[in-house]
Parts: C-alpha cells; sequence; structure tokens
C-alpha cells in the first residue's frame, strides 16, 4: 500500500528543507521525497495535501515513564519504581507499559512518535529500559521497537530518600557510588550464568550491548557517574544533566551521551537549585550533542516542543533544537538507522505541522508511525 504527502515544507534534519515538497511512503517505509515534481504519485490512491504546512520526522523522547507511571490513578498505576531493593537490575520497563494508558494518545497528539520508558530513579540500580514506537492502544509487543535499551541507574537525593530514610543503604552519594562498583565488580568476577537474570542485566552492559543509563542532575554527581563509567569501560548516556552547563568543557572531553531535562519545571529539590534554560545553549557551545527530554509526567510529554520553544528563546539554535528532538534522541537511543531524520529506506515516522512548532507554537496535524496515522486533527 502506498501513501504520499504533496505540497509540503518537508525538514528532513540530515539535509536541507525542499520547498514544495512531496514524500511516498509504501509498506510503513519511505521510499522517495524531494520537490513534488521529482516524484511520481500517480499510482499513489491515498495522497495527502500538506497545503503548503510543515512535514518533519516524527519527534522522539529519549526519557519517559510513559505507561508505566500512569497519570492520576496513584499507587495503582506506579508500577515505574521496584522499591522492594535498592538494586533491581533485572525488572523491565517493558512489563509494566500500559499502551492505553492516556500518556500514549497525548504523546501522539503532541507529535511523538518514538520514545524510551525507562524505570524510575528510586533506586540505584532501577532494571532495563524500553525503546517503543507510539501506538496508542494494542499490545507491548507490537510497539517495541528494542526490548532492553539501557540499564537505568541513578545518583544523587533519590536513593538515598527512597531508601536510605527506611534503614537501608544507600544513606549518602558515597554508599551509592559504592554500591554501583561493588555491583560491577562482582559482575566482572562471576560466570556468565543465564538464569541469573541480575548478572545477565549486567553483563549486557559490560559487553557494550546496552548502555548505562545514569540519573544524575547535580554537576558532581554527573563527574561521578562519568568517572565510574571510565573505571569499568562502560557505555554511559547521562540523563537530566541540570547542571551540564556549569561543567560543559569537561563533559565534551567524555565519551558520553546526554539527555537533558526536563528544564520545564520548578525547583522541587535542592539538585535542581541551578535549573537554567542556558544548559542548552551552553552544551552546543562546547559541541556536545544531546536529547531534549520531558521525563513524562513529570514534565507531561505534550509539552515537548514547548521545551524546545524556551530553549531557543534562550539562547540555543533553532536548528540545534530540532536536531535534539529528533536525530539526536535516536542515536541516544541506537535507533537512527530506524527514525530520527527523513531519509529513503527510513521508517515513516512522520509529523504535519501547521506551523513551525518551535517558532511559530505550530500544532501537530497528522502524526503518522510506520504509514500509519496515530493522530489526525
Amino acid at each position: 500500500m502506498e501513501t504520499a504527502f504533496k505540497n509540503v515544507l518537508i525538514k528532513p534534519i540530515s539535509s536541507d528543507d525542499i520547498q514544495q515538497g512531496a514524500l511516498l511512503i509504501r509498506d510503513g517505509k519511505i521510499v522517495a521525497f524531494g520537490q513534488e515534481e521529482e516524484i511520481d504519485l500517480t499510482s499513489c490512491t491515498n495522497v495527502i495535501d500538506g497545503q503548503g504546512c510543515l512535514l518533519t520526522p516524527g519527534l522522539i523522547d529519549a526519557h519517559t515513564h510513559l505507561g508505566v507511571d500512569e497519570e492520576g490513578i496513584g499507587w495503582e498505576g506506579a508500577d515505574f519504581n521496584e522499591t522492594s531493593d535498592p538494586v533491581t537490575p533485572h525488572v523491565r520497563a517493558l512489563d509494566g507499559i500500559n499502551p492505553f494508558e492516556q500518556g500514549f494518545f497525548d504523546a501522539a497528539k503532541a507529535g511523538v512518535t518514538t520514545v524510551q520508558v525507562l524505570p524510575g530513579s528510586a533506586n540505584v540500580i532501577g532494571g532495563l529500559t524500553a525503546v517503543v514506537k507510539v501506538k496508542p492502544g494494542g499490545i507491548v509487543q507490537e510497539i517495541t521497537l528494542r526490548e532492553t535499551a539501557g540499564l537505568k541507574m541513578a545518583l544523587g537525593e533519590n536513593p538515598k530518600k527512597f531508601h536510605g530514610k527506611e534503614g537501608r543503604p544507600p544513606k549518602t552519594r558515597m554508599g551509592t557510588a559504592a554500591i554501583i562498583r561493588r555491583e560491577f565488580a562482582n559482575a566482572l568476577r562471576s560466570k556468565r550464568e543465564p538464569h541469573d537474570l541480575k548478572l545477565s542485566a549486567y553483563h549486557l552492559v559490560l559487553d557494550k550491548q546496552i548502555p548505562v543509563r545514569v540519573h544524575a542532575h547535580r554537576a558532581d554527581d554527573i563527574m561521578t557517574a562519568l568517572r565510574i563509567a571510565d573505571e569499568f569501560d562502560l557505555d554511559i548516556t547521562i540523563e537530566h544533566v541540570t547542571e551540564g552547563h556549569l561543567i560543559a568543557s569537561h563533559l565534551a572531553e567524555s565519551r558520553a551521551r546526554f539527555s537533558v531535562g526536563p528544564t520545564l519545571s520548578n525547583r522541587s529539590k535542592v539538585e535542581l537549585n541551578h535549573l537554567s534554560w542556558d544548559v542548552y545553549s551552553e552544551l552546543d557551545a562546547n559541541g556536545i550533542r544531546f536529547a531534549m527530554i520531558t521525563d513524562h509526567p513529570v514534565l507531561p510529554i505534550s509539552q515537548i516542543a514547548t521545551s524546545a520553544q524556551q530553549a531557543v528563546k534562550a539562547g540555543l539554535k533553532e536548528e540545534k533544537a530540532w536536531r535534539s528532538l529528533t536525530i539526536h534522541p535516536a542515536e541516544n537511543l541506537c535507533i537512527q538507522h530506524r527514525t530520527g531524520s527523513i531519509e529513503t529506506g527510513k521508517d515513516a515516522d512522520l509529523t504535519l505541522w501547521d506551523k513551525n512548532p518551535i517558532t511559530d507554537h505550530g500544532q501537530p496535524l497528522v502524526t503518522m508511525v510506520e504509514g500509519n496515522i496515530t493522530y489526525q486533527k
């Protein structure tokens, strides 16, 4: 089956914008795009006339709790922190995702087509993350892009609050770092037992099949995460990076990836004291690529474009903002071969906007995942 867009301004991200463009989709993949007169649409029966509107890759949010932290429900929908133990590397976010949760519908309405779903940050080691397409409803197996995309860990206030106050370790930042070191040191010494789920999760990391994804707001916590990653030769993504602008030159020297946000938030705890929109332009000035995140439902996923607007207002270049919502999160999640830009052969994950959402407060008219419409205004 073929579907096409015509009469659109195409923003491929990976190349220059195309005025009066057209794009052809077959079997959920982009098979051609360019100037409208260059694309043969004669055999295509399902043609969407974009009426001059903006067609972009679907947005990607690389850090959410979509479907595992259900809004307005309370403990019944709180499936994102397995707080029975501070160390739970074997739990999988995938097993807690509810694709019927309202957040999936809100994401589609916001132009989001792919998200990473992570366990929460209550535990020192919280579990395995998943990458899913935003297809509201259905079953998890049908929307999953990567069943295991990282191992979530957390530094800073949260592990101390959730466990230290209950008389369990860690009670200090030193204790948190020590637990991480102990776990990886033990994993290095242990045999590879396929039926030991905890060890299997660590060996995925040690074999560089997946990165650690470390919750760290404060500059000292960020540097601790990088130090541990160097000690054990781990691939690492730093999540949140709230004080990244204070140590940007040091971050530029690291081999880490960064997912930044949510900045459209209040200073609800001490480690957010230096919350600032300057983090985006300062990281960019130091040549650091980053993904912009909402941490939904901490910041509702419907506000992902609003975050980009505010970052641009504070000095981030518009094109860098676009990349932080598309190709950079795709790179952070190792799915850039599938999505994150408009290129032939990639998934037809697309959003048609009435206006530019970053500069003109545009809203989605159509959101499409793998050639199927998930939202239409």
